[in-house]
Protein backbone atom coordinates (compact mmCIF):
# COMPACT_ATOMS: atom_id res chain seq x y z
CA UNK A 1 0.00 0.00 0.00
CA UNK A 2 1.34 3.51 -1.05
CA UNK A 3 0.86 6.54 0.35
CA UNK A 4 0.99 10.19 -1.50
CA UNK A 5 0.64 13.90 -0.08
CA UNK A 6 -1.69 15.58 -2.17
CA UNK A 7 -1.42 18.95 -2.43
CA UNK A 8 -2.95 21.66 -0.94
CA UNK A 9 -4.76 19.15 1.78
CA UNK A 10 -3.62 17.80 4.74
CA UNK A 11 -3.48 14.46 4.92
CA UNK A 12 -2.35 11.97 2.63
CA UNK A 13 -4.25 9.78 -0.18
CA UNK A 14 -3.94 6.18 -0.02
CA UNK A 15 -2.93 4.68 -3.33
CA UNK A 16 -4.88 1.61 -4.04
CA UNK A 17 -6.70 1.14 -7.25
CA UNK A 18 -8.66 -1.50 -8.40
CA UNK A 19 -7.06 -1.62 -11.69
CA UNK A 20 -4.10 0.63 -14.12
CA UNK A 21 -4.47 0.90 -17.28
CA UNK A 22 -2.16 2.28 -19.60
CA UNK A 23 -1.45 3.95 -23.11
CA UNK A 24 1.09 2.88 -25.31
CA UNK A 25 2.00 4.70 -28.14
CA UNK A 26 0.54 7.93 -26.96
CA UNK A 27 3.65 10.50 -28.46
CA UNK A 28 4.78 10.07 -32.29
CA UNK A 29 8.83 10.37 -31.11
CA UNK A 30 8.03 7.54 -29.52
CA UNK A 31 6.41 5.48 -32.01
CA UNK A 32 9.50 6.63 -33.96
CA UNK A 33 11.45 4.65 -32.31
CA UNK A 34 9.67 1.05 -31.85
CA UNK A 35 11.97 -0.69 -33.84
CA UNK A 36 14.74 0.03 -31.72
CA UNK A 37 12.65 -0.85 -28.69
CA UNK A 38 11.35 -4.00 -30.95
CA UNK A 39 8.45 -5.13 -28.76
CA UNK A 40 5.40 -6.65 -30.69
CA UNK A 41 2.48 -4.42 -31.96
CA UNK A 42 4.79 -1.60 -32.19
CA UNK A 43 4.17 -0.18 -35.46
CA UNK A 44 5.44 3.38 -37.15
CA UNK A 45 1.28 3.99 -37.88
CA UNK A 46 -0.37 6.30 -35.70
CA UNK A 47 -3.33 4.91 -33.72
CA UNK A 48 -6.64 5.82 -34.75
CA UNK A 49 -7.58 5.22 -31.14
CA UNK A 50 -6.25 5.16 -27.54
CA UNK A 51 -3.75 1.56 -27.36
CA UNK A 52 -4.35 0.31 -23.98
CA UNK A 53 -3.04 -2.01 -21.49
CA UNK A 54 -3.60 -3.13 -18.13
CA UNK A 55 -0.65 -3.25 -15.21
CA UNK A 56 -1.49 -4.65 -12.22
CA UNK A 57 -1.66 -3.39 -8.67
CA UNK A 58 1.26 -5.07 -7.27
CA UNK A 59 3.38 -3.39 -9.51
CA UNK A 60 3.23 -0.30 -6.98
CA UNK A 61 5.91 1.02 -5.31
CA UNK A 62 6.64 4.52 -4.00
CA UNK A 63 9.45 7.07 -4.01
CA UNK A 64 12.98 6.07 -2.64
CA UNK A 65 12.00 2.01 -3.17
CA UNK A 66 14.10 0.08 -4.72
CA UNK A 67 12.80 -1.13 -8.80
CA UNK A 68 13.12 -5.05 -8.16
CA UNK A 69 14.86 -7.10 -11.21
CA UNK A 70 13.75 -10.50 -10.69
CA UNK A 71 16.33 -13.81 -10.71
CA UNK A 72 13.43 -15.96 -12.39
CA UNK A 73 14.76 -14.02 -15.44
CA UNK A 74 17.91 -15.80 -15.92
CA UNK A 75 16.36 -18.86 -16.49
CA UNK A 76 15.40 -17.74 -20.29
CA UNK A 77 18.85 -17.50 -21.23
CA UNK A 78 18.11 -14.37 -23.01
CA UNK A 79 21.37 -12.72 -24.67
CA UNK A 80 20.55 -9.61 -22.66
CA UNK A 81 18.21 -8.94 -19.84
CA UNK A 82 16.51 -5.92 -20.71
CA UNK A 83 14.22 -4.13 -18.80
CA UNK A 84 13.53 -0.40 -19.57
CA UNK A 85 12.36 2.75 -17.82
CA UNK A 86 9.34 4.91 -18.91
CA UNK A 87 8.26 8.45 -17.35
CA UNK A 88 4.94 8.85 -17.77
CA UNK A 89 2.10 11.48 -16.52
CA UNK A 90 -0.03 9.50 -14.52
CA UNK A 91 -3.95 10.54 -13.01
CA UNK A 92 -6.10 8.99 -10.29
CA UNK A 93 -9.50 8.79 -11.06
CA UNK A 94 -11.62 10.57 -8.04
CA UNK A 95 -14.72 9.41 -8.11
CA UNK A 96 -16.79 6.40 -10.03
CA UNK A 97 -17.53 7.34 -13.20
CA UNK A 98 -18.89 5.41 -16.60
CA UNK A 99 -18.76 7.14 -20.08
CA UNK A 100 -17.51 10.50 -19.25
CA UNK A 101 -17.61 13.53 -21.31
CA UNK A 102 -14.62 14.94 -22.66
CA UNK A 103 -15.32 17.95 -21.25
CA UNK A 104 -16.09 16.79 -17.80
CA UNK A 105 -13.07 14.53 -17.82
CA UNK A 106 -10.99 16.83 -15.43
CA UNK A 107 -14.16 16.50 -12.66
CA UNK A 108 -13.34 13.16 -12.29
CA UNK A 109 -9.65 13.09 -11.62
CA UNK A 110 -8.36 13.60 -7.98
CA UNK A 111 -5.25 14.57 -9.38
CA UNK A 112 -1.97 14.04 -11.28
CA UNK A 113 1.09 12.30 -10.11
CA UNK A 114 4.38 10.99 -12.15
CA UNK A 115 4.87 7.41 -12.79
CA UNK A 116 7.42 4.96 -14.24
CA UNK A 117 5.84 2.42 -16.27
CA UNK A 118 9.02 -0.01 -15.71
CA UNK A 119 8.66 -2.83 -18.70
CA UNK A 120 10.17 -6.12 -19.26
CA UNK A 121 10.84 -6.20 -22.38
CA UNK A 122 12.32 -9.85 -23.13
CA UNK A 123 8.90 -10.98 -22.13
CA UNK A 124 6.75 -8.25 -23.57
CA UNK A 125 8.30 -9.38 -26.85
CA UNK A 126 7.64 -12.88 -26.89
CA UNK A 127 4.72 -13.49 -24.65
CA UNK A 128 1.85 -14.54 -27.25
CA UNK A 129 -0.74 -13.18 -24.89
CA UNK A 130 0.82 -9.70 -25.41
CA UNK A 131 2.06 -7.19 -22.98
CA UNK A 132 0.22 -7.95 -19.48
CA UNK A 133 3.15 -9.96 -17.87
CA UNK A 134 6.03 -7.67 -19.39
CA UNK A 135 4.32 -4.53 -17.28
CA UNK A 136 3.10 -6.38 -14.46
CA UNK A 137 6.06 -8.03 -12.47
CA UNK A 138 6.94 -6.81 -9.01
CA UNK A 139 7.70 -3.14 -8.47
CA UNK A 140 7.63 -2.50 -12.12
CA UNK A 141 5.05 0.76 -11.13
CA UNK A 142 7.33 3.49 -9.40
CA UNK A 143 4.77 6.45 -8.35
CA UNK A 144 4.81 9.81 -6.60
CA UNK A 145 6.27 11.58 -5.48
CA UNK A 146 2.79 13.74 -4.67
CA UNK A 147 -0.50 13.82 -6.07
CA UNK A 148 -2.01 17.54 -7.75
CA UNK A 149 -5.72 18.11 -7.95
CA UNK A 150 -6.54 19.21 -11.76
CA UNK A 151 -7.26 22.65 -10.08
CA UNK A 152 -3.50 23.17 -9.42
CA UNK A 153 -1.96 21.74 -11.89
CA UNK A 154 -2.52 24.26 -14.59
CA UNK A 155 -3.03 23.01 -18.07
CA UNK A 156 -2.33 19.37 -18.37
CA UNK A 157 -1.76 19.23 -22.07
CA UNK A 158 1.64 22.05 -21.43
CA UNK A 159 3.61 20.34 -18.78
CA UNK A 160 7.40 19.20 -18.73
CA UNK A 161 8.24 15.50 -18.69
CA UNK A 162 12.17 14.65 -18.07
CA UNK A 163 14.07 10.97 -16.89
CA UNK A 164 17.01 11.08 -15.66
CA UNK A 165 19.45 7.94 -15.55
CA UNK A 166 22.35 8.25 -13.12
CA UNK A 167 21.74 11.93 -12.91
CA UNK A 168 21.71 12.57 -17.31
CA UNK A 169 18.68 13.17 -19.22
CA UNK A 170 17.69 10.16 -21.52
CA UNK A 171 13.74 11.71 -21.87
CA UNK A 172 12.56 14.58 -22.88
CA UNK A 173 8.70 15.71 -23.47
CA UNK A 174 5.63 17.41 -22.66
CA UNK A 175 2.25 16.92 -22.27
CA UNK A 176 1.51 18.73 -25.33
CA UNK A 177 3.18 16.03 -27.82
CA UNK A 178 0.51 13.79 -26.72
CA UNK A 179 -1.64 12.10 -29.57
CA UNK A 180 -5.02 11.62 -27.38
CA UNK A 181 -4.96 14.62 -24.52
CA UNK A 182 -5.83 13.49 -21.11
CA UNK A 183 -9.70 14.38 -21.43
CA UNK A 184 -10.23 12.21 -24.40
CA UNK A 185 -8.06 9.25 -23.18
CA UNK A 186 -10.71 9.04 -19.44
CA UNK A 187 -13.80 9.69 -22.13
CA UNK A 188 -12.28 6.68 -24.20
CA UNK A 189 -11.40 4.30 -21.56
CA UNK A 190 -14.57 4.83 -19.16
CA UNK A 191 -16.44 4.17 -22.04
CA UNK A 192 -15.02 0.79 -22.04
CA UNK A 193 -14.71 0.51 -18.77
CA UNK A 194 -16.47 1.73 -15.03
CA UNK A 195 -13.67 3.62 -13.11
CA UNK A 196 -13.62 3.68 -9.62
CA UNK A 197 -12.04 5.93 -6.81
CA UNK A 198 -8.53 5.38 -7.30
CA UNK A 199 -8.14 3.62 -10.32
CA UNK A 200 -4.83 4.74 -12.24
CA UNK A 201 -4.73 5.60 -15.77
CA UNK A 202 -1.27 6.12 -17.37
CA UNK A 203 -1.08 8.41 -20.02
CA UNK A 204 1.89 6.95 -22.18
CA UNK A 205 5.65 8.12 -22.75
CA UNK A 206 7.86 10.06 -24.86
CA UNK A 207 10.84 8.85 -26.68
CA UNK A 208 14.26 7.96 -25.40
CA UNK A 209 13.17 4.87 -22.99
CA UNK A 210 16.37 2.75 -22.49
CA UNK A 211 17.41 -0.16 -20.05
CA UNK A 212 17.85 -0.03 -16.80
CA UNK A 213 20.77 -2.12 -14.55
CA UNK A 214 21.37 -2.99 -11.16
CA UNK A 215 22.78 0.19 -9.12
CA UNK A 216 21.12 2.51 -11.54
CA UNK A 217 19.19 5.57 -10.16
CA UNK A 218 15.90 6.75 -12.34
CA UNK A 219 14.45 10.16 -12.05
CA UNK A 220 11.29 10.82 -13.35
CA UNK A 221 10.12 14.52 -13.21
CA UNK A 222 7.29 16.24 -14.35
CA UNK A 223 6.38 20.21 -14.43
CA UNK A 224 4.37 21.36 -11.25
CA UNK A 225 4.31 18.12 -9.57
CA UNK A 226 7.94 16.89 -8.50
CA UNK A 227 10.53 14.13 -9.31
CA UNK A 228 10.04 10.73 -8.35
CA UNK A 229 13.56 8.93 -7.43
CA UNK A 230 13.93 4.99 -7.65
CA UNK A 231 17.52 3.06 -7.13
CA UNK A 232 17.72 -0.73 -9.22
CA UNK A 233 18.32 -4.02 -7.69
CA UNK A 234 18.82 -7.53 -8.78
CA UNK A 235 16.70 -9.52 -7.17
CA UNK A 236 18.96 -11.32 -4.19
Amino acid sequence: MISLPVAGQAGPHIVSPSKIIALGLNYREHIAESESVSVQGFTQEIPSEPVLFAKTPNVLIGPEMPIVIPKFLAAYGFDTIRVDYEAELALIIGKRCKEVPAEAALDHILGFTCMNDVSQRNLQNSDRSGWFRGKSLDTFGPIGPRIVPPAAIGDVQNLDIICRLNGEIVQSGNTAQMIFPVNEIVHFISRNFTLFPGDIILTGTPSGVGPLSPGDVVEVEIERIGTLRNSVMAEP
